[in-house]
């Protein structure tokens, strides 16, 4: 039984293909290098570009499966007490994302085993040249795409469920907190507000020449004084036995 064209484009892109590399050795290939061009090579191209029939999914080198605990989100929070709910909330320190996806890839067919060892040692190689040029990934999951996200392990987690060795590997996921693209994006809202004649940091109110409305009465610790300096404030009395 044949697979609908939405249920292929879902598992191509959630199951098959996941794991993007973007810059780095995809600098080449405009950006962006499905893993997918790694792992299946020429098999690919001729079967999936071209509207081959004869090329069932089931039968491509690695399948991912996005594993539980994987963060959305993660935040952080003094854990001293707070004047009240608003500065707590201010307090917020974000914490970068972390992504674990397990590839499953054991060896099929007479040939398996030799095309496996070519597959993950060509593998190997582009993720290692592809850290050495700064790339970094996007991974797709059911739940949420990751950009800009850096390998931090590749780890052979077989199971002895299986004869077969070295058959299934994490890859281990870590977002940073700021990208180059955070930081030309912040340069260029800062140079922008410069340019206009934006005051920067500073509270608009208090930056022209407009006086304190409250005045300095309105400040309890300091006395209210007119006419002559001191004329109203009372000097302390010392008492003197005589």
């Amino acid at each position: 039984m044949g697979v609908s064209a939405a249920e292929a484009a879902w598992r191509l892109t959630f199951e098959i293909s996941p794991i993007i590399f973007t810059g780095g050795i995809a600098s080449g290939t405009g950006g962006a290098l499905p893993i997918v061009l790694l792992t299946e090579g020429l098999s690919f191209l001729d079967g999936v570009l071209s509207g081959g029939s004869d090329l069932s999914l089931d039968d491509y080198f690695a399948h991912f499966v996005a594993l539980p605990g994987s963060k959305l989100i993660v935040n952080e929070y003094a854990k001293t007490p707070f004047a009240n709910q608003s500065v707590a909330a201010n307090a917020r320190i974000k914490q970068p994302n972390i992504l674990s996806m397990r590839m499953i890839c054991p060896a099929k067919g007479n040939v398996g085993y030799a095309v496996k060892l070519a597959t993950m040692s060509a593998l190997a190689a582009a993720v290692e040249q592809h850290a050495a040029l700064g790339g970094t990934y996007t991974v797709a999951t059911p739940a949420q795409f990751y950009p800009n996200m850096l390998l931090l392990e590749l780890t052979d987690t077989s199971s002895g469920g299986s004869t077969q060795p070295q058959n299934t590997y994490q890859w281990d996921f870590w977002q940073p907190l700021l990208t180059l693209q955070d930081a030309q994006n912040a340069q260029n809202n800062l140079m922008g507000q410069i340019s206009a004649g934006v005051p920067v940091g500073a509270n608009p109110s208090l930056t022209g020449l407009t006086p304190n409305p409250a005045g300095l009465g309105a400040i309890g610790s300091v006395p209210a004084a007119s006419g002559t300096g001191g004329a109203q404030v009372a000097s302390p009395t010392i008492g003197i036995n005589s």
